[in-house]
This record gives C-alpha cells, structure tokens and sequence, in this order.
C-alpha cells in the first residue's frame, strides 16, 4: 500500500521511510510543504498521509486544510506528526481536519498502531466508495447488456433535447427492435435469446458515432440517441446500423444466428418533448414493422 510522507527533516524523513518500507509500504516523500500539497492534489495520491507539522512554504496545518477543502467522496486519512504536545495544539490539529496526531519523538510500536488504523480506516472507505460506485452503476445500466437502462437513456434523452433547444441544434433518435426475435427464443430458450441481445448490442455499438449514446428500451427493443447540428444528415447513422445488423452473425451457444432490425426514426430541434418524440419514433417503428421489417423508417418531429 502506498503512504504518503511529508517531512522537512532530511535525516528524519530518510529514517521514517527506510521504517515505512521495512512494515510494507510504498512511501511517496515529500520535503516541504507546497511539494506535499502539489502531490495530494493528483488523483493517484495515496490516502494515507503522514504530515508533519514544522515545514518550509507551508505547514502541515495549512495543507491540512486544503486538503479538507478539496475533499472527495474518498478522503484522505491525515496523521499529524508533532513536537507540540500541548492540548491546545492537538485541537488546532484536529480542527483543521487530521484524523490522528502523534507526538515526536514517537514510539515505532505506536507509531505502526496508529498506522495500522488509518489503513483499515482508507480500506473501508475506499470499499464503501466502491460498492456506491457499484450500485450507481446497477441503477442506471442494464444488467445483460451493460448498456443505460430505460430510466436512463429517458433522462439522457431529455437532457439532450434541452440541450438541442438551447444551442440551436438538432437531436435524433432511434427506435431499434429486433425482427422475430420471440422466434429466436421459442426455437432456442432464453439463454440464447440473451446472447443474441448481447452480440446485437455489440453491433450496434461498434458502428454508432462515438457521442451516440444507446440504451435498452425494453426487452428486444433499443433506444439511440444521435445529437448533432442542423444541418447534419442522422439517416446514415440508422442505415449503417441496419445494413451491419444484418450482414452479422451473431456466435451464442447453439451455433452462429443471424438478425435483422426494424428502426423508426425522428429528428427534432427541442421543441418536442420526450413522449411526444418517442411516440413519433414508435409509429415509424410500426411502419418500418408494416412496410416487411429490417429497413428503416423515419419521421419529421
């Protein structure tokens, strides 16, 4: 584990690190004040931090500060070390957010203790601000296809309206269902069918334009959101995914299956709201479906 050490005392800051890396951690050294806050402003800093209290350009109290000034979802875990052993000086230290303080000259054992703490203290942080990250992930994203779930790419599609009204630009979307595909499920299961929806994603994925943004709408239906200028064509966008969709085999468990897509399409320029535009694009759809499938249909919004 890295641990970072700010020390203006060369012999000092030589004698803690050679202890650091004797207990198994990584120091990242610092002599002076303004360098240490330099480095625990980059987002690989080490969580853990030892700072000492008396150095040049700026001391430990004010990087302190600033470090609890800048903080993140992930905080640093900060020990103050100290030759003010005084109760008036520790509640400066604490106030101006270190975690724990230790008074030189320090005793290794407690040293290493109060080390040992900060560590599981980072770790569980760092375990929580995982899990969130997790379950943020979970609430916006489908779990078989790893692409936005309906709420969404819904609420990115109306972000992407307002943005479309306030600039002047244009947004378009796509309304994608795959053709037959409760055959595909009937004649192979489930299983199979959720491979199909995965390779079927990946296709669609590798020939949208880097900004286009794709989401499950519901079961074998899909939602892609193309932004762009007034004057941009969006039906090259569509036609490549089709054309692709279908010129791709598709590898699942029961052998290579080929697909087909349906899309309806509408462009607007932020004026219409999402139902209004979904429903737009739903009709084209049903045209698409109507006029013998894998072609793609849009409509002025």
């Amino acid at each position: 584990m890295n641990i970072f050490l700010a020390e203006d005392d060369r012999t000092s800051r030589s004698i803690l690190t050679a202890i650091l890396k004797k207990w198994g951690y990584d120091p990242v050294v610092a002599g002076d004040g303004a360098a240490a806050w330099d480095i625990l402003q980059r987002d690989d800093a080490p969580r853990l931090v030892l700072l000492d209290w008396n150095m040049p350009e700026m001391d430990g109290i004010e990087v302190c500060r600033l470090i609890r000034e800048k903080e993140s979802s992930n905080p640093h875990y900060v020990i103050m070390l100290t030759g003010k052993g005084e109760k008036s000086d520790i509640v400066q230290g604490l106030d101006a957010g270190a975690n724990d303080y230790i008074c030189k000259p320090y005793d290794n054992d407690e040293l290493m203790a109060r080390i040992r703490v900060g560590r599981r203290m980072v770790e569980l942080q760092t375990a929580l601000v995982e899990a969130r990250d997790a379950m943020e992930h979970q609430a916006l994203h489908d779990a078989l296809t790893g692409i936005f779930n309906r709420r969404a790419i819904l609420k990115i599609l109306e972000r992407e309206i307002s943005r479309a009204r306030r600039e002047g630009g244009r947004v378009s979307i796509g309304m994608l269902d795959i053709d037959f595909f409760k055959k595909i499920n009937d004649t192979y299961g489930h299983q199979v069918g959720d491979e199909v929806l995965i390779g079927f994603v990946r296709t669609v994925r590798r020939n949208l334009r880097e900004y286009d943004i794709t989401g499950r709408y519901g079961g074998e239906e899909f939602l892609v959101i193309a932004p762009g200028r007034k004057d941009e064509p969006f039906e090259c966008v569509y036609e490549r995914v089709r054309s692709r969709v279908a010129e791709t085999t598709l590898e699942t468990s029961a052998g290579p299956i080929s697909v087909t897509v349906s899309i309806g399409t509408v462009t607007g320029s932020g004026t219409s709201t999402v139902d209004e535009m979904l429903r737009t694009a739903d009709l084209a759809l049903y045209r698409a479906k109507a006029e013998g499938r894998n072609r793609v249909c849009h409509s002025d919004g």
